[in-house]
């Protein structure tokens, strides 16, 4: 479709972009009907992640949505509630999607109190509420009292993680209650763990801590059921014996909740290579957790994109050599590099944390020992970068913060192929690469175990795109590509992405900090050298680099660092260069780089619409296509997902 418009729309910082899926309607039937029922499966989890993501979020999400009825579309507020709403649909609640900080409406508790009144006597009941006046009190509250639920995700040292996020992991429970309800559970002589609290929510009743797990029968039941009918009706129509052997595997650990065989399903997960289809489903990531135990649950349906697969595939088939020649600690390398597969694909249907803002790529299981024993799976989201690519090409950002004509050159001739190319080598190579020394786990470095491990995961690839190994394997037509990568990563990680941060904040997202941290620790080690420079020119701050063999050594030296931190859980350690580098932001520099960023009149942040898949039937009500439509606007497909997908309110 040479037409395809990949643009939709922009409201406030967030741009709504479209993917496409090349080779869809020349599938087989019993394929497309595969995708279809996994795609049900991940469109029927999108409750959870918004009830995850903080408690009063379906409540208000309902609210807003019969406001978005009741108020006259033509009257001066309507635009002020339009944008706020579809902000805490991006959003999947009314926390920010990226900062986690709470949204702040764009219309006064004034308004708001005039448009409640708007509600009739059956939308009260239907939202569980005594009055008109009740809703207006709980409502207000919500957007308005700035000292609640204020923080989805606190991180801020010094302060008790668990009572400051407003995320709904927890109940009624401090951070020391959570850490020592889950210490208890390791066994440090274990070596096969499950991964402990990553699908339940921790409560405290009558002096009592417990955990509520996400099963059938258990929490979000409602929602789990649907999505086992969903994944049960995929696997009659499943691609081989392995996929199927791995979705039942999947269910009954839906319906008993039990960890022991959400690794077992993992593993069989990792063994299913030959289908051209693959899928992810469940509570996985735990980012949204300050402790790390918790995972939000997300979904991604993707076909393989055979053509570049095989471009890259050669990256995973030569794991082995990578490991080895890593500058990190011997003892911190893996002897025998297991399993590890790298897959370019198209996501076809994004579902739960997945949507609308969507990953680049993925590297799972997270389990180390599984990792360790089973290998893993790393892809690359071929058409879901396209989108980014076509929608950027005109944005104006290298122009504005790249240095020199000749940085502007490098990165429009080879910016994408080397942002691909690290993404690759962050996902099949860095996550998968290293290991912990006996006794050490994974969550040792508690809230700070998310960054080091982006942090280790970007440093991997950062060091081996410098290697004359991408002209040996024929991955880089030529060795510039990784200066328009250190470029890129250096203007990135020390300006371009404070345009997503407020002036005067910290930053908090995991990723970000993972950025600045390597960006600010290199410049500030290479100052003796001038490795990197500061540079001022008409008014404005630039970062050019002088020695790129020079920075190169520099991510070998903190790579060396971060993996033994990870492979020691040094808490201290990762507290110490987290905090150093990663969390403050220069208030001169942040300035600056929103009032430049400003003037582009672009949105920093980005998310994707789905395509909608129907079944199309004959007269005899048989199946005999899955169509495919591209023109759902913004609003309508969330509100369509409201009405179709809403099974926990």
């Amino acid at each position: 479709m040479t037409d395809f418009k990949h643009f939709v729309e922009q409201f406030a910082d967030l741009r709504i972009l479209r993917y496409q899926i090349p080779g869809f309607s020349e599938l087989p039937l019993k394929k497309k009907l595969y995708i279809y029922y996994l795609s049900e499966a991940g469109l029927c989890g999108r409750d959870i992640i918004w009830d995850q993501n903080c408690e009063a979020n379906l409540w208000i999400r309902k609210v807003l949505d019969k406001l978005y009825c009741v108020v006259d579309s033509n009257s001066d507020g309507f635009g002020k509630l339009e944008e706020f709403y579809k902000r805490v649909l991006f959003a999947n609640g009314i926390h920010h999607h990226y900062s986690t900080d709470k949204l702040q409406p764009n219309f006064t508790a004034n308004e708001l109190n005039n448009w409640i009144n708007y509600l009739s006597a059956d939308d009260v009941k239907e939202l569980q509420c005594d009055s008109i006046q009740d809703i207006v009190k709980k409502t207000v509250k919500l957007l308005f009292d700035n000292q609640y639920l204020n923080k989805m995700v606190c991180q801020d040292e010094g302060k008790d993680l668990i009572i400051n996020s407003a995320n709904n992991f927890y109940k009624n429970i401090n951070q020391a209650e959570a850490e020592d309800f889950y210490k208890s559970k390791l066994e440090a002589e274990d070596l096969e763990p499950v991964s402990y609290g990553l699908n339940s929510r921790l409560i405290k009743s009558n002096n009592k801590i417990s955990e509520e797990t996400y099963c059938i029968n258990g929490k979000y039941s409602n929602s789990i059921e649907k999505i086992t009918y969903c994944l049960g009706k995929a696997a009659e129509v499943c691609e081989n014996k392995q996929q199927k052997a791995l979705i039942n595997t999947l269910c009954n650990y839906y319906r008993s909740g039990d960890l022991t065989l959400f690794d077992e399903y993992s593993i069989e997960w990792i063994k299913e290579q030959s289908g051209e289809v693959d899928f992810i489903n469940g509570f996985i990531e735990v980012y949204g957790d300050a402790l790390g135990y918790k995972g939000a649950w997300e979904s991604l349906v993707n076909i393989s994109d055979k053509e570049e697969t095989e471009k890259v595939s050669i990256i995973s088939d030569h794991a082995q050599w990578f490991e080895n020649h890593s500058p990190v600690l011997a003892d911190h390398k893996k002897e025998t590099v297991k399993g590890v597969s790298m897959k370019v694909i198209n996501a076809i249907m994004l579902g739960g944390d997945c949507y609308p803002a969507s990953p680049l790529g993925i590297n799972l299981p997270n389990s180390e020992w599984i990792r360790e024993k089973h290998g893993s799976k790393s892809v690359s989201l071929q058409n879901i970068s396209q989108a980014y690519e076509m929608a950027s090409l005109t944005s104006g950002v290298v122009e504005e913060f790249a240095f020199s004509t000749e940085e502007i050159k490098l990165h429009k001739q080879y910016g994408a192929i080397a942002d691909n190319l690290h993404t690759h080598l962050h996902e099949c190579l860095g996550h998968g690469s290293g290991k912990l020394e006996s006794g050490i786990r994974s969550d040792d470095l508690k809230a700070y175990g998310s960054v080091i491990e982006e942090a280790r995961a970007d440093l991997f690839g950062l060091y081996f795109m410098a290697d004359n190994k991408m002209l040996e394997l024929d991955l880089v037509p030529d060795m510039d590509v990784y200066k328009a990568q250190y470029n890129s990563y250096i203007r990135n990680g020390l300006m371009v992405q404070l345009a997503r941060v407020k002036h005067g904040a910290n930053i908090e997202q995991t990723h970000m900090r993972n950025r600045q941290l390597i960006s600010s620790w290199a410049f500030k080690e290479g100052a003796g050298e001038n490795v990197i420079e500061h540079v001022s020119k008409d008014g404005k701050s630039y970062f050019k680099i002088n020695d790129y063999s020079k920075l190169r050594k520099l991510f070998g030296k903190l790579l060396k660092e971060v993996q033994r931190i990870k492979s020691q859980g040094d808490y201290e350690a990762a507290r110490e260069l987290v905090e150093q580098y990663g969390v403050k932001v220069d208030s001169t520099m942040h300035k600056g780089v929103l009032e430049r960023y400003a003037k582009l009149k672009i949105a920093p942040y980005s998310g994707f619409l789905n395509p909608k898949l129907s079944l199309l039937k004959d007269d005899d009500d048989s199946v005999i296509d899955v169509g495919i439509d591209y023109s759902e606007g913004f609003i309508e497909q969330m509100r369509r997902y409201n009405r179709e997908y809403s099974f926990e309110l």
